[in-house]
């Protein structure tokens, strides 16, 4: 009696062993590629339950999800011969779970290695300004070979960006010498600008008060309200500089003359002298 317990037990242990060697799940993210005696078998499971053969079918189950793999800091030397460290990171995805099995050991060891040497290859045939501002085209260049590269091994690359690109202190010293050197160009041709608008309207309020004088006396006048504001003890105010020596020569003209025929009045009026 106790043998056959023992038995029936055994065979119950034998039987859930059984069971769970048979008996896997594969979750939604992904996909059950299956192995009978070392060969792959049609299509890969989908999500959902999944009987197996024990021992002479295995499973192995692929992510879908994509991945982000970080891209070590590489040290690079650009076209224009500039060391600089540039780090970034890819997204992919598998596409063909039976593809990344079978064509690659580790997609994820790969896929890094290869980026690496992308990542300096790339950069390297571009300067220093190019890697800078055109950073967009960079990454693009980059996922567009990597995405060659792996097609075979069933994944797809759908996303390369440069994370950070350190520059020696020198480099960036000059870089900033360059910039302020360029906010001093466009503020002096600012200035340049605004004093050329400047004179010309200033010449266009000259003709405007050579047409009509009255306009300069009465700007004159405005002047002088705007100054007794600020109620100054002494006012240095401008007057017309040709004009007024015009008009004092005019003025010491007319008083010679008038003493010229002062002195000839006189002379007629006096009486003869006596001899």
């Amino acid at each position: 009696m106790m043998g056959t317990w023992i038995g029936i037990g055994i065979a119950v242990i034998v039987l859930a062993l059984l069971a769970r060697a048979s008996i896997r799940i594969v979750t939604q993210y992904e996909r059950g590629v299956r192995f009978r005696l070392g060969k792959v078998r049609s299509e890969p499971f989908e999500p959902g339950l999944v009987l197996l053969i024990p021992i002479v079918d295995r499973l192995q189950n692929v992510s879908l999800r994509i991945v982000t793999l970080p891209i070590q800091s590489q040290g690079i030397i650009t076209r224009d011969n500039v060391s600089v460290d540039v780090s970034a990171v890819a997204y992919y995805r598998v596409v063909d779970a039976i593809k990344s099995v079978v064509a690659i050991e580790d997609v994820n060891s790969a896929i890094g290695q290869i980026a690496q040497t992308t990542l300096r290859a790339v950069v390297g045939r571009h300067t220093l300004d190019e890697t800078l501002s055109e950073t967009d085209r960079i990454n693009v260049n980059i996922r567009e070979i990597l995405d060659v590269q792996t097609e075979g091994w069933g994944v797809e690359v759908t996303l390369v960006e440069l994370k950070d690109i350190q520059l020696p202190e020198t480099m960036k010293r000059a870089m900033a010498r360059q910039a302020e050197a360029e906010r001093e160009k466009r503020a002096k041709i600012i200035a340049a600008e605004g004093e050329a608008l400047a004179a010309g309207e200033l010449a266009r309020a000259s003709d405007v008060m050579m047409a009509h004088p009255l306009a300069l006396q009465l700007r004159n006048l405005q002047t002088l309200v705007e100054i007794s504001v600020d109620k100054n003890s002494t006012v240095i105010f401008p007057s017309p500089l040709m004009s007024t020596i015009e008009e004092i020569g005019s003025f010491l003209k007319r008083e010679k003359v008038s003493s010229n025929d002062l002195s000839a009045l006189m002379e007629k009026l006096a009486p003869p002298a006596d001899k």
